[in-house]
This record gives structure tokens, C-alpha cells and sequence, in this order.
């Protein structure tokens, strides 16, 4: 599917998807969802980007490569744990603080941290899988 209509989409539909991917994470770290579905929807912002134009812009459009992003993801998820431990609770368990930014109160939490580390697990895992396929459909 290499259509002038498809390539001059591409880049405009892949950039409403990753940031409706963003909107998911935010909305849903309190709602079933959140990092995992938003994730999965921005590695398919990438896919399509990249069965467009290729893999080589969707790589430079990355920056890092995929698995990097995946590793990230692992090391901030697993940094939400840690405030459990001083908190003298089990390892991973939901920690909240209302801090008042601009007269609003913001609602900040570990399980919004582990969220954003699945996300960019989900987001690095799927777009290599994705990347790899790709490749090898091309070459």
C-alpha cells in the first residue's frame, strides 16, 4: 500500500495517534488501560508511519531505537516501586500526593510512573516487532 495519498496522510495520522495515545495514558492510569492501550496505539502510529515512508524515517523520527525505549520503560516502572519501600508498604503499592499547582490540585501517584514505564515498554517492544517485519517485507 504505497499510494501518494496513503504517504501524504501517513505523517499527519501518525502524529493525531501518538498524541491520543498520550491523552489514553494520562486519562487511564485510574481507569482500566492507561499505559498498555496507549502504548499499543502509538506503536501503531509507528507501524503505519513506517508501511508509508519505510523503516528508515520511522527509525529517525524514533531516535533511539526501539529496544531502548523498551529498556526505559522497564527502569521507570520499576522506580515506582521504590517509594513503596520508604513508605515501609509492599513494593509497587499505589502511593498518592495532592500538591496545589497554580490554585489547581494535581493529582500525582507511583501508578501514574508505572503506566508511563509500560507505555514506553509497550511503545519500544511492539515498534521493534513491528520495525523488524517491516524490514524484511521491504528487503
Amino acid at each position: 500500500m504505497n499510494t501518494v495519498i496513503f504517504r501524504t496522510a501517513a505523517p499527519y495520522l501518525t502524529a493525531l495517534m501518538v498524541i491520543f495515545s498520550i491523552f489514553i495514558l494520562l486519562r487511564g492510569h485510574n481507569d482500566p488501560g492507561g499505559g498498555f492501550i496507549g502504548g499499543l496505539i502509538a506503536a501503531s502510529a509507528f507501524a503505519i508511519y513506517g508501511i508509508a515512508n519505510g523503516v528508515a524515517p520511522v527509525r529517525r523520527a524514533l531516535y533511539f531505537h526501539p529496544i531502548t525505549l523498551a529498556g526505559f520503560g522497564l527502569f521507570i516502572a520499576t522506580l515506582a516501586g521504590i517509594p513503596s519501600l520508604f513508605a515501609g508498604v509492599p513494593f509497587l503499592t499505589g502511593l498518592w500526593t495532592y500538591p496545589r499547582i497554580f490554585g489547581f490540585e494535581l493529582a500525582l501517584s507511583t501508578p501514574l510512573v508505572f503506566d508511563i514505564g509500560v507505555y514506553f515498554v509497550v511503545v519500544g517492544a511492539i515498534t521493534a516487532i513491528a520495525l523488524t517485519l517491516e524490514e524484511r517485507h521491504e528487503g
